[in-house]
């Protein structure tokens, strides 16, 4: 059995508005092990990117966040003091941001922007930490890294941009990288060859991966995890192999129902959609958030406790319906 690297129980991040309290994220349980590649799912607004804020400590200031368990390499921080959390993620996370060309500093050369974070945290000496830079370019693919250290990020395609994104997530060794939508404005090709060089980096380097995206040509490419979300919870989780042939929960159902299939799907053809939209978290949340959009919904859907049920080994989803066997 791999290592768990991380290991998070009952997530959950609130953010005050004129309104009321905003429920972003409502309970999330996720456990990524050494060398996995855990993809979190869902559509636009449903918490992936506030999840990754979550773990990574960086969340605006006045939001409220809390877990039961928040667990890095085997030592629960849930609780601890701010310091104590910040030394514990400097040992083994890292992140790549959405886009490279707003997460890259334009009026400072690569060489610092890779270096001035390890010589600070780490206490490197500049030729330690420009030596480690210049690996760290050559390993995601950056040609003469030594001389690009010194040009700045209008220099850079975006396709290579990424690649330094990459490179700067991995100057501190971490232990889990996550990725938030790193493919997002790249081209197909570019696309290919980004996510290649993270499955070459995580069979090298032993990582741990947690990918959140919405593009399901993604997951299936990479995943061997795959955690749906919806509203701010997980509503399906399994192996990605399974969940792409049998999806279990309404929601996940209907995702894999939009997907076009070479050979099945007839050129300029309506792609099936879910109908209504993703409700509001704002005020007390009770029952399933799916509800109002399901084919499937009964009574209990609007207010009950929606129930955990285990669908085959490894497998879990949130569903009234599924507990009571009545979706086959």
């Amino acid at each position: 059995m791999m290592e768990t690297v991380l290991d998070i129980r009952d997530l959950r991040v609130s953010i005050p508005t004129d309104h009321g309290l905003l429920h972003a994220v409502r309970g999330v349980d996720l456990s990524v092990r050494a060398g996995q590649t855990l993809c979190l799912v869902g559509e636009s607004g449903c918490g992936k990117s506030l999840t990754a804020m979550a773990l990574m400590g960086l969340l605006p200031r006045h939001a409220q966040t809390g877990a039961a368990r928040f667990a890095l390499l085997g030592q629960d921080y849930a609780g601890q003091p701010p310091q104590a959390r910040a030394a514990l993620r400097r040992r083994g996370l890292s992140m790549i941001f959405q886009d490279p060309m707003t997460a890259l500093n334009p009026t400072l050369t690569i060489g610092r922007q890779l270096t001035e974070a390890v010589m600070y945290l780490d206490g490197l000496s500049r030729a330690a930490a420009t030596a480690r830079a210049v690996e760290m370019l050559g390993r995601v693919g950056i040609a003469q890294p030594a001389l690009r250290l010194g040009q700045y990020p209008h220099q850079f395609s975006g396709g290579q941009r990424q690649r330094l994104m990459i490179a700067m997530a991995l100057m501190g060794q971490p232990r889990l990288l996550i990725a938030d939508e790193p493919t997002t404005a790249l081209d197909v090709t570019i696309q290919a060859q980004i996510l290649g060089l993270l499955a070459e980096l995580q069979r090298d380097l032993g990582l741990a991966i947690l990918l959140i995206t919405h593009d399901l040509g993604v997951v299936a490419a990479v995943a061997q995890e795959v955690a749906v979300m919806y509203a701010g919870r997980i509503v399906e989780h399994g192996p990605a192999t399974a969940i792409f042939d049998r999806p279990d929960h309404p929601y996940t159902r209907g995702l894999m129902a939009a997907i076009p299939v070479p050979g099945r799907t007839a050129r300029g053809s309506d792609l099936p959609a879910i109908p209504g939209s993703v409700p509001g978290l704002i005020g007390p949340q009770s029952g399933c958030a799916f509800r109002a959009r399901c084919a499937h919904a009964v009574a209990a859907c609007d207010s009950d406790p929606v129930p955990l049920v285990s669908t085959a080994p490894g497998r879990r989803a949130e569903c009234h319906r599924l507990a009571a066997g009545a979706i086959g």
